[in-house]
């Protein structure tokens, strides 16, 4: 069975490019374009991992990482954090509400795509 990824992103073209990569490496995608849409999403969708920009409409990424973490049936899903923000603040915040990982904008789609296959594979 293949991994389930959330993209949570309110970015068309990063959201496409996404879709289209983690697709063609047999990742089950599902798109969320604003936090509480992600938050939604969560038990609908149980995703393996979360692509969660920091930036989006309604709940922030902080947020929607914050509340994962707070919540037992969610807790163990990996975090991806991506932002155009990338100074050493955002990332500590990023990394302290919860984050498994924190990528700053733009990023390499082949490295992006290895470290989600890291974060999913299971420990040796």
């Amino acid at each position: 069975m293949s991994k389930k990824v959330l993209i949570v992103d309110d970015e068309p073209n990063i959201v496409a490019a996404l879709e289209f990569l983690l697709e063609k490496n047999g990742y089950q995608v599902r798109v969320a374009t604003n936090g509480e849409e992600a938050l939604g999403q969560l038990d609908a969708f149980a995703p393996d991992l979360v692509l969660l920009d920091v930036m989006v409409p309604k709940v922030s990424g902080y947020e929607v990482c914050q509340r994962m973490r707070a919540e037992p049936k969610w807790r163990d899903m990996r975090i991806v954090m991506l932002s155009a923000k990338g100074r050493e603040v955002e990332v500590e915040k990023g990394m302290s509400v919860g984050a498994d990982l924190y990528v700053t904008k733009p990023f390499s789609s082949a490295e992006l795509v290895a470290t989600i296959r890291e974060l999913l594979s299971p420990p040796a």
